[in-house]
């Protein structure tokens, strides 16, 4: 193959461009496919700090290679960075029902899937427009990429004190997705912004997560909480959650940046038939694992599992403190699943009343599980004092 002039590069590049945005990616960008060094030490000294415990995958090899694209591309120039908005209007919830709150990621189908069709459309596209077999990878949050890293360097954005990045038209709600491939295109530069003086993220965190301007403890993150976390969530940050139930938007909420984001042009991300602004919580008590698959098969949710949804069920109706919410828990009090009784003895203790203190009693009687008794007897200790 004849060496690219400056021409042809500039020509294929804006080929890119266009045909990412007839696609329907709001952004796209273009970096090199040098390491990010820089990146990688961060990262690396990130998980020897122990701030993203709780998080298995999310290891020293994995940052390695994804802060090394021609490892995971021989031959790789360059990496297309796309961002799809996500960006809904709130929905107004009517009635009395308890509901819990959800994450505005998830509130349309699973983005995961809807990028990574829409990618290899594109890269399929890309080669048969631009007269070439291209080789690519993609990823949209599933590999070892560290995707912000990417489109901060290739200008779709700036990072926030709250990690997140932030863009100039959409703020911070957007989905990233990234193709590495051999294409040899114009790079573009990293935007020169900042957040300046602003906190407000940081002073908003209830759970202190945000544990310094760029830094995130994951261990206290209510997404992290809410999502990832396959145990028992620590007591102490139980009652800082809240009513979210899968993920949360607070840091996103306060941001500045995203008062004027514009709307996602994406169908598949309405919420509506595709997903939940807000779910019903005592349905959920009653929830088999056949009704769970069913229900979020095509959402984000399906991700913290049906125990692990029903834990968080649990803590938000003790926050909530409602009553009427105590004929329900008690089946919540006998499920299969220990992480799901632990959580709804917590509850009661939260809530109290005479119901509440009889519920846990029985449940004492009969229960085996010695970390499930010790939730019960705290929660019988915490429902005398109210």
């Amino acid at each position: 193959m004849l060496p690219k002039t400056k021409a042809d590069i500039v020509e294929a590049t804006e080929t890119v461009k266009t045909y990412a945005r007839e696609l329907g990616f709001d952004m796209v960008g273009i970096t090199s496919a040098e390491s990010f060094s820089k990146t990688e030490e961060v990262a690396l000294e990130r998980i020897r700090e122990g701030l993203m415990d709780g998080l298995p995958w999310y290891h020293e090899a994995r940052v390695k290679r994804g802060c090394r694209p021609k490892e995971i591309l021989p031959g790789a120039r360059s990496i297309i960075a796309v961002a799809m908005s996500y960006m809904t209007d709130d929905s107004k919830q009517d009635g009395d029902a308890l509901r819990g709150r959800v994450g505005r990621y998830a509130w349309g189908q699973d983005y995961h899937k809807v990028m990574e069709h829409r990618l290899r459309v594109f890269v399929q596209g890309l080669s048969e427009r631009l007269g070439q077999t291209i080789q690519a990878k993609i990823y949209v949050d599933t590999g070892p990429m560290l995707d912000r890293a990417v489109a901060e360097r290739a200008g779709i954005g700036w990072y926030g004190k709250n990690t997140n990045v932030l863009t100039r038209s959409h703020g911070s709600w957007v989905f990233l997705g990234q193709v590495v491939t051999d294409l040899e295109l114009e790079p573009d530069k990293p935007l020169k912004k900042t957040c300046g003086q602003c906190t407000l993220c940081i002073d908003q965190c209830p759970t202190g997560a945000i544990v310094a301007p760029y830094v995130i403890d994951n261990t206290k993150c209510i997404s992290y909480l809410t999502i990832e976390c396959r145990g028992p969530i620590p007591r102490h940050l139980r009652p800082l959650i809240g009513d979210w139930v899968f993920g949360c938007d607070i840091c996103q909420d306060v941001c500045p940046v995203n008062r004027k984001a514009k709307p996602t042009r994406e169908p598949a991300f309405q919420p509506g038939e595709h997903g939940f602004t807000a779910l019903e919580l005592l349905p959920l008590l009653e929830m088999t694992e056949a009704e769970f698959k069913e229900k979020f098969r095509t959402s984000p949710i399906k991700r913290a599992k049906r125990a692990g949804l029903l834990r968080n069920v649990c803590v938000a109706l003790g926050n909530i403190g409602d009553p009427s919410a105590v004929p329900s828990l008690v089946s919540a009090l006998h499920h299969d699943e220990p992480l799901v009784r632990g959580h709804a003895a917590w509850a009661f203790g939260r809530i109290g009343g005479p119901d509440a203190m009889d519920a846990l009693e029985q449940a004492l009687a009969t229960e085996s599980d010695e970390g499930v008794r010790e939730e019960l007897g705290l929660a019988l200790d915490l429902s005398a004092e109210r």
